[in-house]
């Protein structure tokens, strides 16, 4: 196929392939080119000239704009945001800033923080290079698990600058922070890169950090600058307020030059005019990626879930073996891979050893990972500002490059594809947390007292936290005294708090994934966290890692081990759960839709076999695993008897709980994983038909909150996604299933919605 495109210029090779997609017989909705863009220039100003040489030996003859803006006010003293797009040169921001004082003040301190290993591994490497070309003038050290013991000491005692993750600052440095007095005493500066991934429970968690961080830091006499870089979200600064607990200045004007790009957005064929349904985008996206790869194009292809990232691996090598190319020049990346192996992956595709890349977000971040041409995006990532990343992802220090949007029949994607206005013309969503979440809080003011007692009063992250120490006074893990008048309360358990406090979920369960294929040699090969588990590890379930599929043993909820043995399978696992749901308290209501605090209670009961390469059912499982209950918030609509007095009702409910699952995270950048969507035909809290979207993530970050505020928004997007469908009675692209003959869902769910959208309290 595209024989004829060796030997030509890259950039001619690209724009042949973004001409070429349009001949797979779906249909190119949308067709831009963004242009290349000039750089606008600031002043270094008065900083030492030593950096400015440094800096000019690497190319740097001047800061963009922002660059300069973003050191002027660090070194002001000023907390800030900046927020321009991928490759825009934000390492700048803080690395001027941070250098300039360390030489005019050599004790001086900054701690780096990465949401990842692989960021802090591509930063040090940045650091050392230009501490090098001004003879060592300042030490710069990683400090999380990798570190070497021996090399603790040294980064601790000498390093200028410490380059970590929210997890070592959690259990490695804080807990220790008598060994780090000289650090934090003078600690200058607080760098915390990509904040827009702080988002939900890791943001929540980031907060209440950032809370332990300045309390050590004013114990320490000291009060470090924040200076936060971000991708594009709409709230930036109320974000990085939110995390930091400061005041902080937005830098939004992006100085960097861009290269021209193409963005696409693909539909695949109709392949059945009945119901509507659409060639595979799984298959469609692994055809797409192995034509690139063929061409000699490096390529990244991002999709949703792990299980997709395995299924494309395994498609796109099967493609490039056909064409008798070497299957091993792709590979795949997502959470669950071993540490060791990630970083093996990173180092492959920098040194173009690999050629492309099957990913979740995972790769979203500004890892480098050497240059790539072309970026795949299989489906909607699930947000605006993380598809811009994506997209991004390719050519960021090449000429002109491309990225396509292959639309799935998901319901959102459909929407997008119709609607692509919605998608382009957008403003970024918000970023959501909760650092009041109960479950996140308690835990860090356990760490937090185990750092420093706690005196009667004392606020934390500006909030009264009485109740919270009292309670653990009362389970003694925290004994009060009367310290020279004040009541003190002091850490007194036998345990290590912040070693059993995971940042990445609301609780710290997480099961290890155990190959049990050689039984005499067990070996762990992945990890997932406990919420998720009785969905997508049960008994029977297919894993995949590596391109390669297991079979689940056993599933030991007590131990937390996923037993896992390798198998040829041709089909992959989904699976189904009943749920309840009970309202413990009502926080707020205005008309039909209310909001507050619920318990759910989750029975995973049967799964699907389906064949991979038809998406055809095999057959169903059962699913023995005992109910799980979490305490969470939620969002309800009320349907009144006007709009329900049909006997169709249960099954419009299901539709619109379909369009409400696919469409919410558009508003709340989420994953469509972290809500559920629950029909009740008569609930017993509401006594009449509801719908209920919970956020799923224990004692909730915001989600249905979220919902509540935005249910005009919401319902209006809604609609329009109905109304865009080109299907005449509903189909799976939007209300999710095919009705039955003679039946008009799509009807009976605009009827629905319209009936909603005229409460007047949706309105509020």
């Amino acid at each position: 196929m595209f024989a004829n495109f060796f030997g030509k210029k890259k950039n001619e090779t690209v724009q042949d392939v973004t001409n070429w997609i349009p001949e797979l017989g779906g249909t190119v909705t949308y067709r831009t080119t963004f242009p290349a863009r000039e750089a606008a220039y600031g002043e270094f100003g008065a900083i030492d000239a030593r950096l400015i040489d440094a800096l000019k030996q690497r190319g740097i003859e001047r800061p963009y704009t922002h660059q300069s803006k973003a050191a002027s006010l660090a070194l002001a003293g000023r907390d800030l945001v900046v927020v321009t797009p991928t490759a825009s040169g934000k390492t700048l921001c803080y690395n001027i800033p941070v250098i300039e004082t360390i030489l005019q003040e050599p004790t001086s301190r900054a701690l780096y923080l990465f949401p990842t290993k692989a960021l802090a591994q591509d930063q040090l490497t940045e650091l050392s290079e230009l501490s090098e070309a001004m003879g060592g003038l300042f030490k710069a050290f990683t400090y999380d698990g990798d570190t070497q013991q021996k090399s603790k000491g040294p980064a601790r005692d000498h390093g200028n600058i410490i380059i970590s993750n929210p997890d070592m600052l959690s259990t490695g440095i804080l807990p220790h922070h008598a060994r780090w007095a000289p650090f934090f005493k003078n600690l200058k500066y607080i760098v915390v890169d990509e904040l827009h991934s702080y988002r939900g429970i890791f943001g929540s968690h980031l907060a209440n950090l950032f809370f332990r961080l300045l309390r050590v830091c004013a114990f320490h006499g000291s009060r470090p600058v924040f200076i936060c870089c971000s991708a594009t979200i709409a709230n930036p600064r109320e974000h990085a307020e939110a995390l930091t607990g400061r005041p902080v200045e937005l830098i939004s004007e992006n100085g960097a030059p861009s290269p021209e790009k193409e963005f696409l957005i693909y539909n695949p064929p109709v392949v059945d005019k009945r119901t509507g349904m659409r060639r595979s985008s799984l298959f469609e996206s692994a055809r797409i990626t192995a034509e690139i790869l063929a061409a000699g194009i490096s390529t990244i292809i991002f999709t949703r879930s792990r299980i997709n990232v395995e299924l494309l691996l395994k498609y796109v090598r099967k493609e490039l073996k056909n064409r008798n190319l070497d299957p091993e020049m792709v590979t795949g990346y997502r959470a669950g891979y071993l540490p060791k192996e990630r970083r093996a992956i990173e180092a492959d595709l920098r040194s173009g050893e690999l050629r492309g890349v099957v990913s979740t977000n995972a790769l979203e971040l500004g890892i480098d990972i050497g240059s790539l041409d072309f970026a795949v995006l299989h489906g909607y990532p699930g947000s605006i500002a993380s598809m811009w990343q994506q997209v991004g992802r390719a050519g960021r220090r090449s000429g002109s490059s491309a990225a396509v949007l292959i639309a799935s029949a998901l319901t959102l994607d459909q929407f997008f594809v119709a609607k692509p206005e919605w998608l382009l013309g957008a403003s970024p969503e918000l970023a959501r947390i909760d650092p009041r979440n109960p479950y996140i809080r308690v835990g860090h003011v356990r760490c937090s007292a185990f750092e420093l007692p706690f005196i009667e009063g004392e606020t934390f992250g500006g909030e009264d936290i009485s109740e919270i120490l009292n309670y653990l006074a009362k389970h003694d893990v925290l004994h009060m005294s009367n310290d020279f008048g004040d009541v003190v309360y002091h850490w007194q358990e036998n345990s290590y708090p912040a070693a059993s406090l995971s940042l990445r979920s609301a609780t710290n369960d997480t099961y290890a994934i155990t190959d049990i294929t050689n039984p005499d040699r067990p070996k762990v090969i992945g990890s997932m966290d406990r919420r998720s588990a009785p969905t997508q590890i049960y008994p029977g379930a297919i894993y995949f890692h590596g391109g390669e599929s297991f079979i689940v043993q056993e599933l030991d909820t007590e131990k937390l081990v996923c037993s896992v043995k390798q198998i040829a399978a041709d089909y992959y696992t989904e699976s189904e759960s009943t749920g309840r749901i009970n309202v413990t308290e009502e926080f707020e209501r205005r008309g039909l839709f209310g909001w507050g605090e619920v318990l759910l209670s989750t029975t995973p009961s049967v799964y699907r076999k389906i064949k991979l390469s038809t998406h055809e059912n095999l057959g169903l499982g059962e699913i023995k695993l005992p109910e799980e209950q979490m305490e969470t918030t939620a969002c309800w609509i009320e349907i009144p008897e006007e709009l329900s007095g049909s006997a169709e009702t249960a099954t419009a409910l299901g539709g619109l709980s379909n369009l409400l699952r696919n469409i919410a995270p558009l508003f709340l950048m989420c994953d469509r994983n972290d809500i559920q969507v629950h029909a009740r035909l008569r609930d017993p809290y509401l006594k009449m038909p509801a719908l209920y979207v919970v956020d799923n993530i224990p004692g909730g970050v915001g989600l249905a909150e979220g919902v509540f505020e935005l249910k005009t928004k919401l319902l209006t997007a809604c609609l329009d996604a109905l109304r865009t469908c080109k299907c005449q009675n509903g189909c799976p692209a939007c209300v999710g299933a095919m009705p039955e003959e003679g039946f008009n869902l799509k009807g009976a769910v605009q009827y629905l919605l319209t009936g909603l959208l005229s409460e007047p309290a949706a309105n509020q």
